[in-house]
């Protein structure tokens, strides 16, 4: 029988009126609450595009290929994209305060532990103990943003400064990994420990002790179903191209992850108090911003990996050249994100990620054209420009769709939700993106023209794949909406 409270509860928050008086201005404390999460997010950023660049100098110094070099990142996409749902929603249950202090510091001890590790073994598994103390931090901050900040002009204005964090994190990271990486690959681990630090202090003094949501009970059994079908359905997409799309592991992979997720599901809809209410997907905005979100991360991790493997391996570019070459894309982000909520407030997020998502399929559409010997300022900045425009005002939209409506009880998970949507878009991206440019022949980093023009045909399948996930977000954004009804019971 299905629980009362998802037979009683509206689907939808009703949401403030255009019309509502403007947003008293913020005390001190408030602004470092804002800080504090903000720290946090874009120490998530960081830790994903910063090892991005690293890839290369981490293969030849521990002599990993391709493959195996997917670990890495796949690691910490393992732990974070598994078990963000739970993270999200034990948030809600346990109090965000409690959850972020106690993540946080251990994100802190794995970040000084792969910075210290010796072989890859170590420093895939620190990766991964990122990734699940990441699973509880970034859902955590996110719904503190949201559950402190009245819904309207005054939170699109906290998610706006929230999400510039976030993106610039993301894209900074690639040019801050560039430096590091210069002086050893290990600093772009150990780069995110004394942030972590600072993360760490600002929450215990600033970080509001918050309610547990009352008389929920805890749904034991469902949690374990989650994190077990979650895990196993990220590693075995993950793995998948070592293994084989079609080989006896990934079928029985992929065959008990979905028996697992589909008992979740069961239960969920006979428990008194589950762990997910599935009335939020009733949200349309909410269904949408978790399909676009899957498209945008997907589609630039994809590309992140193929261009730092292209231009480093092939073309033999150095660390800190690329990071150059894409500091544009950082700067773009940095000084567009902070006006999202200005547009958002005007135009709806709606627009914006629609506007978004096109800026970033005109920047992978043009980097088709990349040659095999590039002239930067007509191959390469014209779509890094837009690829910083489409991240600067597509990310902080998505992020508000995602939330607009939901009760405060449920920012938890509908953070964990549209986190968890990014973060298994990129997994997914970056396991198909390794099986299409795994088998070609050995980067040669050499000058013959013939066996550079070989090296981006097996590469160039990836840019097609980032280039036409970016316009299947763009058509899902775009897709006429139905006219709102009325709200119904949840």
């Amino acid at each position: 029988m299905l629980n009362s409270d998802t037979a009683s509860r509206p689907a939808v928050r009703p949401v403030p009126t255009t019309g509502a008086a403007p947003a008293a201005r913020w005390s001190r404390a408030r602004w470092l609450l804002l800080f504090a999460t903000c720290i946090v997010i874009a120490l998530d950023g960081l830790d994903v595009s910063m090892v991005g660049v690293a890839l290369p100098s981490i293969g030849k110094d521990l002599g990993l290929q391709a493959g195996a070099l997917q670990w890495i990142v796949s690691g910490y996409v393992l732990g974070y994209g598994s078990l963000l749902l739970l993270g999200g929603r034990l948030a809600d249950l346990l109090g965000r305060r409690t959850v972020l202090l106690v993540a946080l510091s251990v994100f802190t001890v794995a970040s000084l532990a792969g910075g210290l590790s010796m072989d890859a073994g170590l420093l895939i598994a620190s990766r991964f103990v990122k990734g699940v103390a990441a699973a509880f931090t970034a859902p955590a901050a996110f719904s503190l943003i949201t559950t402190n900040f009245e819904e309207g002009p005054e939170r699109n204005k906290a998610i706006s400064i929230f999400t510039t964090f976030a993106a610039s994190g993301f894209s900074l990271g690639l040019i801050m990994s560039g430096l590091m990486t210069s002086l050893s690959w290990r600093w772009t681990f150990l780069f995110s420990v004394p942030l972590a630090i600072l993360a760490l202090v600002l929450g215990f003094f600033f970080v509001p002790k918050d309610a547990r949501e009352r008389g929920a009970g805890h749904d034991v059994v469902g949690a374990i179903l989650l994190a077990a079908g979650m895990l196993l359905l990220v590693y075995t997409v993950v793995s998948a191209p070592g293994a084989g799309w079609g080989s006896l592991p990934t079928v029985l992979g992929f065959v008990v992850a979905g028996a697992l997720l589909t008992a979740f599901v069961i239960l969920e809809l006979r428990v008194r108090h589950p762990l997910i209410r599935f009335g939020i997907f009733r949200v349309a905005a909410v269904l949408r911003a978790n399909l676009t979100a899957i498209t945008l991360f997907g589609s630039y991790v994809s590309f992140q990996f193929v261009l730092t493997l292209y231009l480093q391996d092939v073309l033999g570019w150095s660390p800190l050249g690329m990071a150059l070459a894409l500091l544009p894309t950082g700067l773009v982000v940095v000084t567009s994100a902070p006006f999202a909520d200005r547009l958002i407030d005007r135009f709806g997020p709606t627009v914006l990620i629609i506007v978004g998502l096109g800026s970033l399929s005109a920047g992978y559409l043009l980097f088709l054209r990349l040659g095999t010997a590039p002239v930067y300022w007509l191959d390469v900045l014209p779509p890094v420009v837009l690829l910083g425009i489409g991240f600067g005002i597509g990310f902080p939209a998505i992020q508000v769709q995602a939330t607009t409506g939901v009760h405060d009880d449920e920012q938890g998970l509908a953070a964990g939700l549209v986190q968890t949507s990014a973060q298994v878009g990129g997994a997914l991206a970056l396991a198909v993106t390794t099986a299409l440019i795994a088998g070609g022949p050995a980067a040669v980093g050499g000058h013959d023209p013939a066996g550079l023009a070989e090296q981006l045909a097996q590469y160039r399948p990836g840019l097609y794949l980032s280039a036409g996930l970016a316009l299947a977000g763009l058509l899902i954004a775009a897709l006429p909406r139905r006219r709102r009804l009325a709200v119904q019971p949840g």
